[in-house]
């Protein structure tokens, strides 16, 4: 199952155990009570036989003087149990009927251990068929999700075709007539297009990436000659060590491509983005406008304009993790973003 199939079983499991335990305990609790009254019964029903017959097993008798503040029949629970009868050969006397205090919570102990058992059966019981009421609730949105996901994965594939055509007649028709800038920014919208496929094939698949040496710097520079071409306006400059990193390429590819693809969309029409390293960490910082809800910026669809699917920054989290880097935004409304990668785990020392 796929992360977000199980964090909706595991919520959907949570939500209906968590309601019928909830009911379970208050069923409990009224049993326990009823239990509690009807063992208090007993031993009165005990006590009085035991007044008639003075057979008292397991209690203990004595007389007392009778005054105004003993009430003839009346359960008191004050430490012993006890209760008062009237003496008919003797007026001034009650006979007291006590159940000691060690015998009476041992039979409230026994109580309590009973429907303690039977509560941890109940509770398996309904979390058996939690799970199995939340599999089957969640079967449809499931087929429906695997047949989005089936369709899109066609489209992708269609879509492969056309697109691998027009960059070999671009590149065909550019050696015919030579150096032109705006058929390379065809070529370049046309890449763009094909990292929006990837970016697409990375959010449905989930398949091990391979690893592979490649060096930061030259790579970092391929990708802002990309976007120089696609925002020829915005001002780019970079810092880079020139370290090897030991990682999927295209991976992260994709994830600086994202990052820069933001960093540009979002940025002035004349402003800045700056690429640097500071120790093991890679710094990508833009003059845009900015985030307001940074802490939502990785969740799956979220957006703060019209522009974009809202699953680049999602993408580029996905793959991180795959890859073991960290990475962190600051960023301000109206004065810029700073994305953070931390490559300490795929540098090669």
């Amino acid at each position: 199952m796929k992360k977000y199939e199980v964090e909706s079983l595991l919520k959907s499991f949570l939500l209906f155990f968590t309601l019928q335990m909830i009911l379970l305990f208050v069923i409990a609790m009224q049993q326990y009570r009823q239990e509690r009254r009807a063992i208090d019964e007993q031993v009165f029903n005990r006590m009085k036989i035991c007044s008639f017959d003075l057979k008292c097993e397991g209690l203990q008798l004595d007389f007392v003087p009778k005054t105004k503040k003993e009430k003839v029949q009346s359960l008191y629970k004050e430490g012993d149990l006890y209760t008062y009868f009237d003496v008919p050969t003797a007026d001034g006397y009650l006979l007291k009927v006590i159940l000691p205090k060690a015998r009476y919570a041992k039979m409230i102990s026994q109580l309590k251990r009973d429907l303690a058992q039977k509560f941890i059966l109940y509770a398996l019981l309904i979390a058996l068929l939690s799970f199995l009421f939340s599999l089957y609730a969640l079967r449809p949105l499931k087929k429906a999700l695997q047949l989005n996901e089936e369709f899109v994965k066609d489209m992708l594939h269609d879509i492969n075709t056309p697109l691998s055509s027009l960059v070999v007649n671009f590149k065909l028709f550019q050696k015919e007539i030579g150096h032109n800038r705006k058929i390379e920014r065809m070529q370049s919208n046309i890449s763009t297009i094909l990292s929006l496929q990837n970016n697409l094939s990375a959010f449905l698949n989930d398949s091990p990436l391979q690893k592979e040496r490649f060096g930061l710097r030259q790579m970092i520079l391929e990708r802002i000659a990309h976007f120089q071409t696609l925002y020829p306006k915005i001002s780019f400059s970079a810092d880079i060590d020139d370290y090897t990193l030991e990682s999927n390429r295209d991976a992260f590819v994709r994830i600086v491509d994202n990052i820069l693809s933001n960093a540009c969309k979002y940025n002035d029409h004349d402003g800045t983005v700056q690429i640097e390293t500071q120790n093991s960490l890679l710094l990508v910082k833009d003059s845009g406008r900015g985030i307001e809800n940074v802490h939502k910026v990785f969740e799956r669809y979220y957006k703060e304009s019209d522009r974009g699917l809202g699953i680049g920054m999602h993408i580029v989290k996905k793959l991180c993790d795959a890859l073991g880097i960290g990475i962190g935004i600051e960023s301000e409304p109206g004065k810029g973003t700073i994305v953070k990668l931390d490559l300490g785990k795929v540098i090669v020392k």
